[in-house]
C-alpha cells in the first residue's frame, strides 16, 4: 500500500527540499511544486488526489477544491495570510487550517523597511541613471528623523517600528484591534487612520485580507497623504485600490510607493510595470534565509501534530473545532 501523500505546493529551489525531510522521515511520500511559481487551481486539482496535507501558498482553498479532495485532511499555511483559504469551507469538510505565525515576521519588516530605504534615497532611480551614462546630483528625503505610519500593528507592524526607532523616525500606528496603551508601550503614537496618512512620510500596510479591508488604500484615502509621501505595502495586494494608486503616481499626489505584493500576481500587463516611482519585488518579503527554515520547521511541526490529533498550539490552528469535533 502506498504511503500517505504530502503536497508541498510552495515553489521553494531544490536546496531547501531537505527542510520537509521529518516528514518524508514520519512515514509520508512528498510531493513538490516544480513550476516555480504559485500553482493555479487546475493545476492544484490534479495534483491533489492521494494528498493528505498540503504545505500551502497562495494557491485556492475553496468549497470546490475541498468538495474534489476528500482525503485531504490539513492545510497547513507556508506564512500567515490565509485570504486564498475558505476557512468556512475548510471546517465544513473537516480540514485543519494551520498557520506559520511568529516564522517572518522579522523578514517582512526587514522587506518593509528596505523598500523605505530604497524610495527615500531613490537608490533604483540613481542607479537607472548612471548606467546610462548620468551623473546629476540631488537631495532625497532620507529616513533619519522622517515620520512613519504604521496601519496593523501586529507581529509585522511592531517589527518595522523597532526599525524605525533606530533611525530616531517618529512612529504612528493605528490598529483597531490593538488599544492605544499597547501601541504606546511599543514606542509608537497611536492615531486614526486620517491623522497617519495626513502626517506620514512613508505609510507601510500591514492589514491581512478581509472583506473589510479589501481596497482599503482607496482614492479618497489616497488623496488623505501628503504629496512628498510613500506608500509600502508588504501585506497582500487586494488591500490597495491599484487603479486609484496608479492615478494618484502618475499626478504625483503622492511621490512613490513600494509593493512586493499586488491584485494579480505576477502583474502580466499592469500599468504599475510603465511607472518609474514605484518600486516593486514579487512577494518575496517573508522569504530570507532564516524566515524560511523557520516557516516549514512551523509547518513541518503542524502537520506531525494535526496528524496526532493535537492542536499545534500558539494559536495556529484556526479552526479548531474540527479536531474537537463540533465542526458543522
Amino acid at each position: 500500500m502506498s504511503a500517505s501523500r504530502i503536497l508541498v505546493a510552495i515553489p521553494l529551489p531544490e536546496a531547501h527540499r531537505p527542510l520537509f525531510a521529518p516528514l518524508r522521515e514520519a512515514g509520508f511520500e512528498l510531493l513538490f511544486n516544480d513550476l516555480g511559481r504559485a500553482l493555479t487551481r487546475e493545476e492544484l486539482l490534479v495534483r491533489l488526489p492521494g494528498v493528505v496535507a498540503t504545505v500551502a501558498g497562495t494557491e485556492p482553498y475553496d468549497e470546490a477544491v475541498f468538495a474534489a479532495a476528500p482525503e485531504l485532511a490539513i492545510v497547513a499555511r507556508f506564512g500567515v495570510g490565509h485570504d486564498a483559504v475558505d476557512l468556512a469551507a475548510a471546517s465544513r469538510h473537516r480540514v485543519a487550517v494551520a498557520m506559520a505565525f511568529g516564522a517572518n515576521h522579522e523578514a517582512v519588516a526587514d522587506h518593509a523597511f528596505a523598500l523605505m530605504a530604497a524610495l527615500a534615497h531613490r537608490i533604483l532611480a540613481n542607479d537607472r541613471a548612471v548606467r546610462a551614462g548620468g551623473w546629476r546630483t540631488g537631495t532625497h528625503l532620507g529616513l533619519f528623523g522622517t515620520t512613519v505610519g504604521i496601519l496593523g500593528f501586529g507581529r509585522i507592524g511592531r517589527a518595522l517600528a523597532r526599525r524605525c526607532r533606530g533611525f530616531d523616525m517618529r512612529i504612528l500606528a493605528s490598529d483597531p484591534l490593538v488599544g492605544d496603551e499597547e501601541i504606546a508601550a511599543a514606542g509608537a503614537e497611536p492615531a486614526p487612520v486620517e491623522r497617519v496618512l495626513a502626517e506620514a512620510d512613508f505609510v507601510s500596510l500591514h492589514l491581512p485580507l478581509t472583506s473589510e479591508t479589501r481596497g482599503f488604500m482607496n482614492a479618497e484615502r489616497l488623496a488623505l497623504m501628503r504629496p512628498s509621501a510613500f506608500l509600502i505595502n508588504t501585506s497582500r495586494g487586494g488591500v490597495v485600490d491599484e487603479e486609484a494608486l496608479v492615478e494618484a503616481l502618475r499626478a504625483g499626489r503622492i511621490a512613490g510607493a513600494g509593493l512586493d505584493v499586488m491584485r494579480r500576481e505576477p502583474p502580466a500587463g499592469s500599468p504599475l510595470l510603465e511607472l518609474d516611482n514605484l518600486v516593486l519585488s514579487p512577494h518575496i518579503a517573508g522569504l530570507s534565509e532564516d524566515a524560511v527554515r523557520r516557516m516549514a520547521a512551523v509547518c513541518v511541526d503542524n502537520i506531525l501534530s494535526l496528524m496526532r490529533g493535537v492542536d499545534p498550539g500558539d494559536g495556529r490552528l484556526l479552526n479548531p473545532e474540527v479536531i474537537t469535533g463540533t465542526a458543522e
